[in-house]
């Protein structure tokens, strides 16, 4: 008989441990680590395992079941991912089924609940083989199948991998949950048809159509347009020649004109690999600091200010990790920047980057996935947000984190909570890669570690082309609303430095960190206000569809016309947010164009193009919007940037308050007079001798540290002390008492004094979930690790509690 063979299945489910399956020896001679099987868990759910190891000793405690089939010719995560999926899964205290499951594009975790439709834009049938058509088939006749109906057209069980082909060839695609439906918006343009290139084909074709007057002025028109040597869209077109889009669709049938769209989804880089800039003697002795701490120190920190050429820096050291045939991470925080990163990076490095973040579709990020896997040409350099820490990298060279002060480096929700640039240090290790951490304000942890000779440090303090640092003003606004000089939300300081700026053709950057119209809508009658009934907030006015709506869990409804308690019709806002903003310039400043951008208005995959597109292109003078707005923008013609409201950012619960609040409104500031003059910042507060706004008036980012240091080290927070944050979540507030309660007694006997809590967040129910935190400061000698096993046991006792069980328990180590 046969020795049995069995396998260890990583499933994407939130379970610690592996599971094994029973294979046969000529598939235990076929499988490898890292391909990926089907195989059915629980009452006939069927998923897609993940090998992690092949081996003959049989499970003791339950008998193994059979694999289904095997998914992979070859392995589709290699093993120092997953050594690298294990170091996640163990410090951030998360199984592996949890890592495995973020990591992978969601098309690649085929289940058996998992929808297909067909993919509209598909029609060359002849690719497909019988089974396929099969599945192609049904689709035309019923809008989606599942796997388990897909199972049952073609009478078998085993259709992961004819799911897979269809997925490949772009067939069919997946659907995951997205909050709103987005559909990009594509622009038809119009351009000759190839066959009238030379100039004897064009007369022959214009006396063709002297007969038809319009389309006779359509072509000639086009010709107009067409000097400009830009791109023609159908409806310039169809304005400007006077014609109906019959006329136009009518040339297109006769092959004289042809349309094409613009947004193509499928992202390829072009791009001619053009020479690099040459770097100035600041930039060029920043470039050989860092390649000489590179001798000595596997990351080093780079200091530069606002605008003063640090991507250019960054673009010589990819171009020497290229030369050597090495691939390149570069992770940026916000999708927003990577539209400008990307065209930056692209003008060098042409067709070598590749894209891996949430806006895209399933289908591009799959074949992302495979690029980097196979170490195509197209994927040498690797832009994208934090989830490209997961891509199948073979031979790293260099990782370059972008604004690595960015609280977007961090995941909150779902787990594993990882923050990527942390990460990122393990993966460049288990690469030897190089890495470059850079930031005009640096986090207190990686100054600290610069301090420290943790890190190499490089700092290039002088803006390109020697342009000087903006000039920043702080406006009092008690003293404003005394003197009765505030129009709206704009003191007249504010107001004539946007009207001086509007006069000489420069556009205005203004921050608020609110989006909607107001915050809080209130009756002046009985003081009611409408709460979210999911969660314990208010709900925010949004005034442009007329509607309140809930920020966490995006509860809306219809804007009331009188009070829900007494009746009255007396309903005012309080607050203001980035839409109230938009509508008041409005009114100030009708002959400009007002711009917002905020997480309402960039919703889907081309929403951030659209408006920096349009800044860039000058056709918004104002541009309002929130934090988004301080990450690493550049636009060379803004010459003023507004702060409406400093002190929101300050009066903050949290102890990195101060430093994100210097961070963002020096990072907000940078993005004024980029270009050739010195630029204007102005910052409305009630509260201008605050050490903060003196430190971002001066830009005194070492006073800053220097200050925050010494608060750290007196109340034990980072970068001396750990935390691990513990969260319990329930619909029943009672449940969440007793639990958390419980929870500290238990961690108090362990930790003693280092326990703090119990303690209710500001915002205490989110989505009807009670929330109830406690955190653990790990003192500095204290063993990291021998304090995750003690907590954990803790909560392995917790959860065998009968009571408790159903009580949501969230471990967050390194939660800030």
């Amino acid at each position: 008989m046969n020795s049995p063979y069995f396998i260890d299945v990583i499933l994407p489910i939130p379970i610690q441990k592996a599971f094994t399956y029973s294979v046969t020896q000529d598939e235990a001679g076929f499988i490898q680590k890292g391909m990926r099987v089907a195989v059915s868990f629980g009452n006939n759910n069927m998923y897609t395992g993940l090998v992690l190891d092949i081996h003959q000793n049989e499970p003791l405690l339950y008998e193994a079941k059979e694999i289904h089939q095997i998914l992979d010719e070859t392995p589709i995560v290699s093993s120092k991912q997953l050594s690298h999926w294990q170091w996640i899964a163990e410090y951030y205290m998360c199984s592996l089924g949890e890592v495995y499951k973020a990591a992978l594009p969601s098309a690649l975790l085929l289940e058996s609940e998992t929808v297909v439709f067909k993919n509209q834009g598909f029609t060359d049938e002849s690719i497909l083989e019988d089974e396929e058509f099969l599945i192609f088939e049904a689709l035309q006749r019923q809008s989606q199948l599942t796997i388990h109906q897909v199972a049952d057209i073609l009478g078998k069980q085993k259709v992961m991998p004819i799911i897979n082909q269809l997925i490949k060839k772009s067939v069919i695609y997946i659907k995951e949950e997205i909050y709103e439906q987005y559909r990009p918006k594509l622009e038809k343009y119009v351009r000759l048809h190839s066959q009238f290139a030379d100039d004897h084909s064009l007369e022959k074709l214009l006396s063709e159509l002297s007969n038809a007057k319009k389309q006779h002025t359509a072509v000639l028109t086009f010709f107009q347009l067409n000097a400009a040597k830009k791109a023609i869209k159908a409806k310039d077109l169809e304005k400007k020649a006077g014609i109906s889009s019959a006329v136009l669709k009518a040339l297109v049938d006769k092959n004289v004109f042809e349309f094409y769209h613009l947004q193509v989804d499928r992202i390829t880089f072009q791009g001619n690999s053009n020479p690099l800039k040459h770097l100035n003697e600041f930039q060029e002795k920043a470039l050989s600091q860092i390649q000489e701490s590179f001798l000595e120190k596997e990351i080093v920190l780079f200091h530069g200010i606002t605008s003063s050429g640090k991507t250019e820096v960054y673009a010589k050291l990819i171009e020497a990790q290229l030369q050597q045939g090495k691939q390149v991470l570069f992770l940026l925080p916000e999708i927003a920047l990577t539209v400008q990163i990307i065209s930056r990076l692209e003008q060098y490095f042409g067709d070598q980057i590749s894209v891996f973040h949430s806006k895209y579709s399933i289908n591009e990020r799959v074949e992302v996935w495979y690029h980097v896997l196979e170490n195509k040409p197209k994927a040498q350099i690797i832009l994208g947000a934090r989830s490209a820490i997961f891509l199948p990298f073979s031979n790293l060279g260099l990782i370059v984190v972008d604004e690595e002060h960015e609280s977007s480096y961090k995941q909150f929700e779902p787990s594993p909570r990882y923050n990527a640039r942390d990460a990122a240090m393990v993966l460049a290790k288990m690469h030897q890669a190089k890495m470059v951490l850079g930031s005009a304000t640096p986090s207190l942890e990686s100054y600290f570690n610069a301090t420290q000779h943790k890190y190499g440090y490089v700092s290039l303090n002088k803006r390109f082309g020697e342009v000087k640092m903006p000039k920043i003003e702080l406006i009092d606004l008690k003293e404003k609303q005394r003197k009765k000089q505030l129009n709206g939300h704009f003191s007249d300081t504010l107001l004539s430095y946007i009207q001086q700026a509007l006069d000489q053709k420069e556009q205005v950057i203004l921050f608020q960190n609110r989006r909607g119209f107001s915050p809080i809508v209130e009756c002046t009658t009985c003081g009611f206000s409408p709460q979210c009934p999911n969660c314990d907030v208010s709900l925010t006015y949004h005034k442009f569809k007329h509607e309140l709506r809930c920020h966490y869990c995006s509860y809306q409804r219809a804007m009331p016309n009188n009070c829900g308690a007494c009746g009255s019709s007396t309903i005012d806002t309080k607050g203001f947010g980035t839409e109230q903003i938009e509508l008041e310039l409005k009114a100030l400043f009708p002959d400009f164009n007002i711009g917002r951008m905020d997480l309402d208005t960039t919703r889907g995959k081309f929403g951030f193009q659209k408006i920096i597109g349009a800044f860039e292109a000058k056709e918004i003078d104002i541009l309002v919007g929130t934090q988004m707005l301080s990450k690493g923008l550049d636009f060379d013609n803004v010459s003023l940037v507004g702060i409406l409201n400093a002190d929101a950012m300050l009066n903050f619960p949290d102890f990195r308050a101060y430093e994100r609040a210097f961070q963002m409104m020096v990072q907000v500031s940078g993005r004024s007079g980029r270009a050739l003059k010195q630029g204007n910042v102005v910052i409305q507060t009630f509260n201008p001798e605050h050490a903060i706004l003196q430190q971002v008036a001066n830009a005194n980012y070492e006073a800053m540290f220097r200050e925050q240091l010494q608060e750290r080290s007196k109340y034990k927070y980072p970068p001396y002390f750990r935390l691990i944050k513990i969260t319990l979540k329930h619909k029943e507030y009672l449940k969440v008492d007793t639990g958390i309660n419980w929870l500290f007694q238990a961690l108090q006997g362990v930790f003693g004094e280092n326990v703090l809590g119990p303690s209710t967040p500001s915002v205490s129910r989110i989505r009807n979930q009670y929330i109830k935190n406690l955190v653990i400061k790990i003192p500095p000698k204290q063993s990291l690790s021998a304090t995750k096993k003690q907590v954990q046991k803790i909560k392995d006792t917790f959860e065998a509690v009968k009571e408790f069980r159903p009580i949501r328990f969230v471990i967050d180590v390194d939660a800030y």
